[in-house]
């Protein structure tokens, strides 16, 4: 091994990205599984009772999946028109739902047909919870008005026709029978009490309002619509404690952590925002493919659901802990073997002899070492090294660089070979970390394999994709040292008005210092 220098790796930190405790526990989910459903998915509620199954609104369907089940283990379709909201009871065993025609029906969980149907508003319902005494009902529609009803005799207590627009969200408080709340278009949320036939509480949230959450304790509401979510102290009257706007489009659903610490956001942004109810700052943020409608949470946080405007349910699972396997001990040699000599005192005319080390090369050293270019190229491009550790890859592309041989370990080489380098190229190329060294080995293998592109359609779309993300980034590049050209130039007008000292020579032939104003 003399004369061999194993290659240094490289440390390339990943920028603006900072590990948290929020971080790791939101991440600790599986990838997730997509399910597509026959339109928009409105709504997703869990149910509080084990085994958490979920009910999911789309369409004229309504589907109650298990937790772990890609396929409906029941449907409830008796809907004449389009059904936009589900919800479960406390105790897990009845559903209530509305549609579009105005209708509210009541399911049980083990039968398919309505127990109950309630006939009063004229438009389309949004938004149904079960108080917290499990025996009424709150709907809130489209005809402006939010009713109260009586689930074992079918019928209307109350009506309230307060709000002045369409009735999009609302929710019951968990504590108080009583107590319920609606968001409306016309930019407020009101709390209502059935004892007063009226409401008690009205704050004005400035823009359509389209979710509504009551904090367990019932001390704190949280509202949203258009980019804004606001927290307000009921305690207080309804005063606004906090106005977040994190989101570049409209709100349009809110959840809560099982622990109550953490408040998150979905909206039509695409991204779905974890905010601590401490400190009502983002501690995390989840990106999706399309626009958010619907958001829920199970138990414990083990399954997070997530409904799409093009009709995907993006499902995620908490990642299992690993469980140990006990082996057999085998038996070690005793203690005292371990420290025999330690404490022993060097005599006079001792003779320390020190053991040499010896260092092992790995294996993509060893074929440096025997000049095997191309194996050691193979070797980290394994998708072992080249997804989990991909600096190393890149410290040996830039190692076969210096050396001036990165042509000749890139050429000759198959359409399963070039597929798997084109493939490290794509995914690594825009990050800042790794752009200086991969554009430099793109260009490359653009020039060697340009005169061939035609014979793989696999290879050639692939090779279209790095070449256009190779001009952009270079585009990118250009505008930024356009940007740090104009800087350069402003800083150096700014330091050009302070004065320029200069030195010249009095009559008695001492140089003196003086300063010329610009």
């Amino acid at each position: 091994m003399a004369g061999y220098k194993p290659v240094a790796i490289q440390t390339y930190p990943i920028l603006g990205e900072k590990i948290t405790q929020d971080t790791l526990y939101w991440n600790n989910y599986k990838t997730p599984v997509q399910i597509k459903e026959f339109g928009a998915v409105s709504k997703v509620d869990f149910s509080p009772q084990p085994p958490y199954n979920y009910a999911v609104t789309a369409s004229s369907r309504i589907h109650i999946y298990g937790r772990y089940s890609q396929e409906p283990i029941k449907t409830f379709s008796r809907f004449k028109d389009t059904a936009y909201c589900a919800t479960f009871r406390q105790d897990g065993r009845l559903l209530v739902a509305g549609s579009e025609d105005g209708g509210v029906q009541l399911f049980d969980i083990s039968g398919r047909a309505p127990l109950r149907q309630f006939e009063g508003h004229t438009k389309a319902v949004h938004t149904v919870d079960f108080t917290a005494d499990k025996y009424h009902v709150v709907s809130g529609a489209d005809d402006y008005t939010v009713k109260l009803w009586d689930i074992p005799n079918s019928k209307e207590i109350l009506t309230f026709k307060e709000h002045s627009d369409y009735v999009r969200c609302g929710c019951a408080s968990k504590l108080n029978p009583d107590l319920f709340i609606t968001g409306s278009y016309d930019h407020t949320v009101k709390m209502f009490d059935a004892r007063t036939n009226k409401s008690v509480l009205s704050v004005e949230h400035g823009q359509p309002v389209e979710s509504v959450l009551l904090f367990p304790s019932g001390g704190l509401l949280v509202s949203a619509g258009g980019r804004y979510v606001k927290v307000w102290d009921m305690l207080k009257g309804g005063q606004l404690l906090v106005s977040l706007k994190n989101h570049h489009k409209t709100v349009t659903c809110l959840c809560l952590s099982s622990s109550g610490q953490r408040l998150l956001s979905g909206s039509l942004d695409r991204k779905v925002k974890v905010y601590s109810t401490t400190s009502y700052k983002v501690v995390h943020s989840f990106d999706y493919a399309a626009s958010i409608l619907s958001l829920a949470l199970a138990h414990e946080d083990e399954t997070i659901v997530v409904g799409m405007t093009n009709g995907i349910l993006s499902v995620k699972h908490r990642k299992s802990e690993a469980k140990k396997e006990s082996l057999p001990r085998r038996r070690r040699p005793a203690y005292r073997t371990f420290i025999k000599g330690k404490n022993y005192m060097k005599q006079r005319d001792d003779i320390l002899i020190n053991r040499p080390t010896k260092k092992h090369l790995e294996l993509y050293d060893r074929d440096l070492k025997h000049f095997r270019i191309s194996k050691a190229l193979d070797r980290v491009l394994e998708p072992t090294c080249a997804i989990k550790t991909p600096e190393i890859t890149v410290s040996i592309i830039k190692e076969l660089n210096r050396r001036g041989v990165l042509a000749n370990a890139l050429a000759g080489r198959d359409e399963k070979e070039i597929s798997r380098v084109l493939n490290f190229l794509i995914r690594n190329l825009s990050q800042p970390r790794f752009a200086p060294v991969l554009i430099n080995a793109a260009e490359i293998i653009i020039d060697i394999y340009l005169p061939v592109i035609g014979q793989s359609p696999v290879v050639d779309k692939k090779f279209l994709l790095l070449q256009g993300l190779v001009e952009k980034e270079i585009d990118y590049q250009r505008e930024l040292l356009e940007t740090l050209g104009m800087m350069d130039m402003l800083f150096a007008t700014m330091r050009g008005k302070e004065g320029t000292p200069v030195l010249e020579n009095t009559s008695d032939g001492f140089p003196e210092n003086k300063k010329i104003e610009s």
